[in-house]
């Protein structure tokens, strides 16, 4: 999820809110569960894209924020040669100057066409990186634009609260956060979800038209809680409803993204079903996300650098190699 602070194709497409991504998963075949599909999705051009020009897109769940070594500019975009890109780059043998990765941490759909102001500096509109020289492009974005971050961060407050009082006192049920996006039958962040998913086609569009030649990998969120739906404790503190409803959210999002990549003819990859049990309740040596106090150089509630290695092996995956 980019949806690290702005407070966690070939085109990729990731999330990095303070923690986009919480709770982002992978929908089935069915796009009701995790599970189907790992690391590949339907491809409507044949080829096997060959080495570059290599493009890669997207939010802070792509750019790595914290993880050594940081790297090329602006620096407020927060970007590491060891994300998934910088893995995906070298595996295929892309040559330095056909590699352009102009992801940035906290971008929107917005950003793809437009400058983005960071703490440090300017990043250009990211699709300005796209020619018709371009045969590979990954795009991993989305979680920003439906304000997860805030969303989680919201919810891990009132989970923080739930805990140390328990329901019954203060709150009347055990999923006090979804009260404050669920009004009757209206769900706030399910519009954002498919308002967001309008704005993906028209990209993905642009994309197309800007680099005709290129195939195209839409890049899912992996999952930041455990399938079950529960919290971490201290460590991500969520009630047990609210654990369920942001879980469901994540999925819902992944939804949108694997559906508006096939409308559009590019691939979706699965990254949420090979992060099941490394999700950022797991254990220190085997978690790709890492929690509220990380224990690995990482950004909260964002891939670490076994993260980004697993996102990449899923791109490899879906690419062929």
């Amino acid at each position: 999820m980019g949806l690290y602070a702005r407070t966690g194709l070939t085109v990729i497409v990731s999330c990095g809110v303070l923690f986009t991504a919480v709770l982002i998963g992978r929908p089935d075949a069915t796009g009701t569960g995790a599970g189907a599909g790992a690391g590949a999705g339907t491809n409507a051009k044949d080829e096997r894209p060959r080495p570059g020009p290599y493009v890669a897109l997207g939010d802070s769940y792509t750019s790595g924020p914290k993880i050594p070594r940081q790297s090329g500019t602006p620096a407020g975009c927060d970007r590491s040669d060891h994300n998934y890109p910088a893995v995906v780059a070298r595996r295929l043998g892309v040559a330095v100057a056909d590699f352009r990765d102009v992801s940035c941490s906290g971008a929107t759909l917005t950003d793809l066409t437009a400058p983005q102001k960071t703490s440090n500096g300017t990043n250009p509109a990211q699709l300005s990186a796209l020619s018709t020289r371009t045969r590979l492009v990954t795009l991993g974005i989305g979680g920003n634009d439906i304000g997860f971050g805030s969303t989680v961060t919201k919810c891990v407050t009132m989970g923080a609260m739930y805990g140390a009082i328990g329901s019954g006192r203060l709150f009347s049920d055990d999923a006090p956060c979804k009260k404050q996006y669920v009004d009757g039958g209206t769900d706030e962040v399910r519009r954002k979800i498919r308002a967001t998913g309008r704005e993906l086609s028209a990209a993905l569009a642009e994309i197309e038209r800007r680099a005709p030649k290129a195939q195209v990998y839409v890049v899912g969120y992996p999952a930041i809680l455990p399938a079950a739906g529960k919290g971490c404790g201290k460590e991500l503190p969520l009630a047990p409803g609210d654990a369920t409803y942001l879980h469901d959210k994540g999925q819902q999002l992944n939804t949108m993204l694997r559906d508006q990549a096939e409308a559009a003819g590019a691939t979706y990859v699965d990254t949420y079903t090979p992060s099941v049990g490394h999700d950022a309740c797991s254990a220190e040596n085997t978690r790709w996300i890492e929690p509220l106090r990380p224990t690995s150089p990482a950004a909260a509630v964002h891939p670490n650098a076994h993260g980004e290695q697993g996102m990449a092996d899923a791109v490899l995956e879906a690419i062929g190699n």
